[in-house]
């Protein structure tokens, strides 16, 4: 049973939206409020710009799990930008600009995959994926978020903490979880 295939269909276009609206409600009620208490903990301490920065690949899985499924060009960014979509429409706390941030971790991640035609998904891919993502959130986030305004240091350390936890959710866990489905579907076809 080949589960991916390389080409829109159908089955496809539900599959890319069943795990973008999955995603945006995870993203909500369970990223979102743990992102709450750790910025409410770190503040005193003045460490809250880094809350961010720890929890940015789990806001990057849908993409990647999209192109798992579905690989071709733009199924993590419609991936990612329906999971942004359904965070929005929940109440998330960032609003419209959800939905274009979820755009632009999409098409971050879509770097890794794209030099294979998206026909490979590697360790590399995923890897490659994921700083794809992060770098694209980063600079966003530097021109839209006010990190300009920090010390070189700060945004140094946002930007070290941010690669960090995006090559380990966004890479090394969706490479974990898609190995998962591959020995599921394995025993499947047996």
């Amino acid at each position: 049973m080949n589960v991916r295939s390389p080409h829109w269909n159908l089955r496809q276009i539900i599959t890319i939206t069943l795990i973008g609206v999955i995603c945006g409600a995870i993203y909500f009620f369970g990223l979102n409020t743990l992102y709450d208490v750790t910025k409410i903990a770190l503040t005193p301490l003045g460490l809250s710009p880094l809350v961010d920065s720890l929890y940015t690949g789990l806001w990057f899985i849908a993409a990647p799990l999209c192109m798992y499924f579905v690989p071709v060009m733009g199924a993590g960014i419609v991936g990612e930008t329906i999971a942004a979509t359904v965070e929005m429409f929940f109440g998330g706390q960032w609003g419209a600009m959800t939905v274009f941030f979820g755009f632009i971790q999409g098409l971050g991640n879509e770097f890794g995959f794209f030099p294979h035609g998206y026909q490979r998904f590697s360790w590399t891919s995923c890897l490659l994926g994921a700083f794809g993502a992060n770098l694209l959130a980063f600079l966003y986030m530097l021109f839209t978020s006010g990190y300009g305004n920090y010390h070189a240091w700060m945004i140094i350390l946002i930007f070290v903490v941010s690669t960090i936890s995006s090559l380990l959710f966004d890479g090394v866990l969706v490479k974990v979880i898609t190995l998962s489905f591959d020995r599921a579907f394995a025993k499947y076809d047996a």
